[in-house]
C-alpha cells in the first residue's frame, strides 16, 4: 500500500493525500508536479526512475489507512 507521503522531497511543498499534484517513483520517492516537472526533468534524483502522478486515496478509507505523516523534505 502507498505511503502518501505529505510533502516533496525536494522543495518541502505540502502534498495532502488528495493532492493531484503528488509525483511518485517506483520507489514512491515523492515530489510536487513543479519539481517533478521542472528541475528535476521527470527523473528521480534517488533512484533515477520517473514520475508518474500519485493515485489519491478515496476519502472514505483514509480513516483505516491514512497517509503518512513522516516528511522527507528538506529540513
Amino acid at each position: 500500500m502507498l505511503e502518501l507521503r505529505p510533502d516533496c522531497e525536494r522543495c518541502g511543498r505540502d502534498l495532502p493525500p488528495e493532492s493531484a499534484d503528488a509525483r511518485i517513483c517506483t520507489f514512491e520517492c515523492t515530489f510536487c508536479a513543479p519539481c517533478a516537472d521542472g528541475p528535476l526533468g521527470g527523473i528521480c534524483p534517488n533512484c533515477g526512475g520517473n514520475f508518474e502522478r500519485r493515485p489519491i486515496r478515496p476519502a472514505h478509507l483514509l480513516a483505516k489507512h491514512p497517509a503518512s505523516t513522516q516528511r522527507k523534505g528538506p529540513a
